[in-house]
């Protein structure tokens, strides 16, 4: 009996540890109004309006990309098996060769 007394003593001090104060929590977890310096730095800029990138125009880039990608990667596989390919072609010669 004794050791479920500690048992359930031990249990609600960790407990106990485990909770976390809530003024220690930072503002990230409640929604706050952006102030004013806050919304003028997320307002749209006229200037800087010819260095947006466009919706089209990066997709484009993103599949050009992708599809280079996948080249490159095919290109290195086909590599790969043509050496390994000719190494063993080269090993069968020899062991022909050297048994004859």
């Amino acid at each position: 009996m004794a050791f479920l007394l500690n048992k359930t003593a031990l249990a609600s001090r960790f407990r106990s540890q485990s909770q976390v104060d809530p003024s220690s929590l930072s503002r990230r977890g409640f929604h706050v109004e952006p102030g004013t310096r806050e919304k003028a730095l997320l307002a749209e800029d006229p200037s800087l309006r010819r260095f947006r990138s466009h919706k089209k125009g990066v997709s484009r880039i993103k599949k050009i990309g992708d599809v280079l990608t996948i080249v490159v990667v095919a290109g290195c596989c086909y590599e790969i098996y043509v050496k390994a390919t000719m190494r063993e072609e080269a090993r069968q010669a020899k062991t022909a060769s050297g048994s004859t």
